[in-house]
Order: structure tokens, then sequence, then C-alpha cells
């Protein structure tokens, strides 16, 4: 199988980000979030507005926006930008999917290390249960602080990873035990 490779996102890239981040969402929030959202038909066309804005809009101009494309097929997303809560700081993970079969090629990482410095404070919040997304953040340096929060009905854990925690850095065991979270949500 080839490699995944990763870029900066194009405005061009808009309608592909949509398809793989609502295939993300069914796949990973399925029974966590009610059917009608996820298998709403108009759930692609306003993700592509979304993307489309997120690329074009000066609001959005600090964010960082990357792909994951295998044999020229847009596979992951990812985008950060300035935290959004009030007790936060540094740089915001707000999306990080790949789809479900390019899990274990390394293109989560390198999605990851597009839109953030490795070293950098960074914060993310994490559905609740994804056991999966949450190893992958643990491994990166990521760990709970204890804030939770509920998004669209689905329960959510914020992740925080200080500056110079590299992805060598071992993590303490989450009090709350091994069942956690997915790939993040969008603000």
């Amino acid at each position: 199988m080839a490699a995944v490779t990763v870029r900066g996102a194009r405005v061009g890239d808009a309608a592909a980000m949509a398809r793989v981040h609502v295939a993300s969402w069914r796949s990973t929030y399925r029974g966590l979030m009610p059917d009608a959202v996820l298998d709403d038909p108009g759930f692609v066309g306003r993700r592509e507005d979304f993307w489309t804005a997120a690329l074009t809009d000066e609001r959005f101009a600090r964010n960082r926006c990357a792909v994951a494309e295998h044999e020229g097929e847009v596979v992951g997303i990812a985008m950060s930008g300035p935290a959004v809560d009030d007790d936060a700081e540094g740089v915001q993970v707000y999306v990080l999917y790949l789809l479900d079969g390019h899990h274990g090629s390394g293109g989560g990482s390198a999605l990851l290390d597009a839109v953030i410095d490795p070293d950098a404070r960074a914060v993310l919040w994490v559905a609740d249960p994804n056991p999966r997304a949450q190893a992958f953040y643990r491994k990166h340096g990521f760990a709970f602080d204890g804030a939770e929060q509920l998004d669209g009905g689905v329960r959510e854990r914020r992740m925080v990873r200080q500056a110079g925690r590299c992805a060598s850095v071992p993590q303490m065991a989450d009090p709350a035990g091994p069942a956690a979270s997915s790939p993040t949500l969008d603000p």
C-alpha cells in the first residue's frame, strides 16, 4: 500500500474534506450522536460550506488546515487554531479525522504535526468514549485535565499537552480508567 502524504489544505479540497469529515463522524459517533444528525442528507453539504469558510474566510486566518492523501484521494483532515476556552492557552486542535482504513498508517501523526508544532502547548476536546483516539493523543503527549462538557449531546473530555511534551514522554494513567474518547469535534 502506498504511503499517506500530508499537505496544507486548499479551497479545492473542501468537498473531499467534507466527505471525510462526514464519513469519520458516521463511523466514530454512531451510537453517541442521533442517527438523524449523522444520516441527514444535507450533512455533507453543510460540512463543505464549513470547510470552504475555514479555508477562505478571514475569521479563520490564524487556523492551520491540512489533508492526508493516499493515491491522490483525501483520506484525512485536520485543523487547529487559537485555543477558545477562557482557561486554555496555546493552540487548539479542532478537527483531526482519518478514514478507518488508514488508521495506523502514520497519517494521523503526520496530520497532527502539520497543524501544531510538535513541542507546542496544545489543547483539544475528545468525545467519550473513544479509546482509540484517546490512546493516540496520549501517545502524542496529551493528558486529561479533568474538564468535561456536552457538545451536541456528546460527552467530551479535554486533553492538554504542555509545551515541550513530545510523543516519547510517558503519560500518567487516566484517573477515569481505560475507557475514553474520539477524534475531537470541531467548534
